[in-house]
């Protein structure tokens, strides 16, 4: 069956699903974006990423042309449309078409559907860990695109993705406009210190993941002490585990950053018990 991909309300095959070259979110990265899983037939967090999205476009004057709940309503139809049972929605809103300049009040918002499959490490990493680098490539500065916006302009988190694969890696840490621990190209990160689970916080410039969010939440559950606190190098360095989290990764370990071994080399017990535990609950 051919992947059938919605756009502005019709259903085309993958291969028919074009649009504007005069796209704004072609033509300037101008839109914004959110990838959702499904799991077992339903759609993960679904609420929490529509919020998220429509945050995101108000910040960029952006105006959706759907009520959240229209909005939802077509990404379940795109689901049933495509028979998924476990897979990965791209919910996109472009600034829509208008012209070669950066006026965006000639341009009308659209909206695209993507149901597909997405594998984002090898199957064999989320056991053993992942080996990881520090990026030379800052993450974006607050005061410029606000990193908390899911935009469609990712070329900050590509340029320092690019320095991750020629170094060999599948992944990079970015620090903020301070020298501090911000997230992955793609992921949030966690460590932890001597029990203590830890993530950057939010205005530490990073995206405030629904994965992430959906974890420390299970830190409760579990009575696993959690802080929100600024991080360093160092910190990452010494920490007794590391994990990355995020829509597409999930809960994945990291077990070397910059050719320093973390911890015991090893997923560590706290990673495993979330990761666990992020599994079973998805699937309920």
């Amino acid at each position: 069956m051919s992947t059938r991909v919605w756009i502005n309300g019709t259903f085309f095959d993958k291969h028919d699903a074009k649009i504007s070259v005069y796209d704004h979110g072609l033509l300037y990265g101008d839109g914004v974006f959110e990838g959702i899983r499904i799991y077992a037939g339903k759609v993960f967090k679904h609420a929490e990423h529509i919020d998220r999205l429509f945050d995101s476009a108000k910040s960029i004057a952006l105006r959706i042309p759907l009520t959240p709940a229209e909005v939802i309503a077509a990404v379940e139809a795109t689901v049933a449309e495509n028979k998924k049972v476990d897979g990965y929605i791209r919910l996109i809103v472009t600034r829509g078409p208008g012209t070669l300049g950066l006026d965006p009040r000639k341009c009308e918002p659209q909206i695209i559907v993507i149901v597909d499959d997405i594998s984002l490490y090898p199957k064999e990493l989320y056991e053993n860990g992942l080996e990881i680098i520090t990026a030379s490539t800052i993450r974006n500065h607050p005061n410029a695109v606000n990193p908390r916006v899911k935009s469609l302009n990712y070329l900050n988190n590509i340029m320092a993705k690019i320095e991750a694969i020629r170094a060999g890696c599948l992944e990079a840490i970015m620090l903020n406009h301070n020298g501090e621990v911000a997230e992955c190209t793609g992921d949030n990160l966690f460590i932890v210190k001597k029990g203590v689970l830890k993530t950057p916080p939010i205005d530490a410039g990073i995206l405030e993941g629904i994965t992430r969010n959906f974890v420390i939440g299970l830190t409760k559950q579990l009575d696993i002490p959690f802080q929100e606190a600024s991080l360093t190098r160092h910190d990452v360095y010494i920490a007794d585990e590391m994990f990355l989290t995020g829509t597409a990764a999930e809960v994945i370990s990291v077990t070397k950053v910059d050719d320093r071994i973390i911890g015991t080399g090893k997923q560590g017990p706290i990673t495993r018990q979330l990761r666990e535990r992020f599994q079973k609950l998805v699937r309920e």
